[in-house]
C-alpha cells in the first residue's frame, strides 16, 4: 500500500499547527523557500514523531512547483496540501507579492490539483486583508477565477497595481476566487479544497509588527475587533483540522473568516476609520 502524503508549503507556524493535526501517520514533504527554515520546521516535526522530507521551493516558481509535485508524488500519493506560504506588504515589493502570493499559489492549486488523491483534502491560506477590498466587478472576480494561471500578471487591472498593500489584497482575494474554481476539477477526483483568511495571528512576523514601527495600528486594530485579542496558530489549525477531516467531506470552494471579528468592525464597527488608509 502506497504511502500517504502531506504536502506543506511554508515552515511557519500557522502551517505547522495544521500539519500537526492532519499527518499522524503519515510522511510530509516539507517545503520553504528558505531550506534552513524548512529544516528546522522539519526537525522540531520528527523531534514530536513525524516522518518529513524536506524541499527547497519558491512558490512563485512554476518550475519550482512541478519539482515539489515531482518529488511528492515520488514519496506516495497525495492526501494532503497545505499551502502557508506567502509574503506580506511589509516583505517585498509589488511585483514579489504578486508573483509569489497571487501568481504561485495559483499554480499549486492547478498542479496539485491533477495529482491529488480520492479522498485527499487541501488547504490554502489566505488573508482577512482579501476581504478588505470593496466588491469586485464580475469581470475581474471572472478573470481572477478561471483565467489561465499564465495570464494572471498580465491582467489589465493586475498589471496596473502599484501599492503593496492592494497587491496583497488582490492577491488574496485571487486566492479565495482560485479555491473556489479549483474546487470543481479537486472534486473530480474526489478531493476538496478551502481557503482560510486569518486576521492577526500570532507568529513571529506578527510579533515583529506588534513591536515594531507600525505596532500603533496593530494595537488599535486588536482593541477595535470584538475578540479584542489576536489569534493563536492552533485556533487556525483547529479549524483546518475540521476541513480536511471526514467531518468536513461536504465543504468545498469555501472560504472562513478567522479574524476575531476584525472584518466585521472594519465594515461595520469601531475600525471603520480604517478604510480612509487601507
Amino acid at each position: 500500500m502506497a504511502k500517504q502524503i502531506s504536502v506543506f508549503v511554508g515552515a511557519g507556524s500557522i502551517g505547522q499547527a495544521i500539519i500537526r493535526r492532519v499527518s499522524a501517520g503519515k510522511h510530509i514533504v516539507l517545503a520553504d523557500y528558505s531550506i534552513d527554515n524548512a529544516n528546522a520546521a522539519a526537525k522540531t516535526l520528527e523531534n514530536s514523531g513525524f516522518e518529513c522530507s524536506v524541499v527547497k521551493c519558491d512558490l512563485g516558481s512554476k518550475d519550482d512547483i512541478l519539482n515539489l509535485v515531482k518529488f511528492a508524488t515520488s514519496k506516495g500519493d497525495i492526501k494532503h496540501l497545505v499551502n502557508a506560504a506567502g509574503v506580506s506588504p511589509s516583505q517585498a515589493p509589488v511585483e514579489d507579492i504578486l508573483r509569489v502570493d497571487l501568481y504561485g499559489t495559483s499554480v499549486l492549486l492547478e498542479e496539485f490539483g491533477k495529482v491529488i488523491s480520492d479522498g485527499g483534502s487541501g488547504v490554502i491560506i489566505s488573508s482577512q486583508s482579501g476581504h478588505r477590498l470593496p466588491a469586485l466587478p464580475q469581470d475581474q472576480n471572472d478573470a481572477l477565477a478561471t483565467s489561465p494561471v499564465e495570464n494572471l500578471l498580465q491582467l489589465p487591472f493586475i498589471k496596473s497595481i502599484d501599492d503593496t498593500l492592494k497587491a496583497y489584497q488582490y492577491s488574496k482575494r485571487c486566492n479565495v476566487l482560485r479555491v473556489m474554481y479549483e474546487a470543481t476539477r479537486w472534486g473530480r477526483r474526489g478531493a476538496t479544497v478551502n481557503s482560510i483568511s486569518p486576521g492577526i495571528i500570532i507568529t513571529p512576523l506578527a510579533n515583529y509588527e506588534l513591536h515594531g514601527p507600525r505596532k500603533d495600528g496593530y494595537l488599535k486594530m486588536i482593541d477595535g475587533m470584538p475578540a479584542r485579542r489576536a489569534g493563536t496558530p492552533d485556533e487556525v489549525g483547529d479549524l483546518a483540522e475540521f476541513l480536511m477531516s471526514s467531518r468536513g467531506r461536504f465543504v468545498s470552494g469555501a472560504d472562513f473568516l478567522i479574524d476575531g471579528g476584525c472584518t466585521a468592525s472594519y465594515w461595520y464597527g469601531d475600525l471603520q476609520y480604517l478604510k480612509a488608509t487601507h
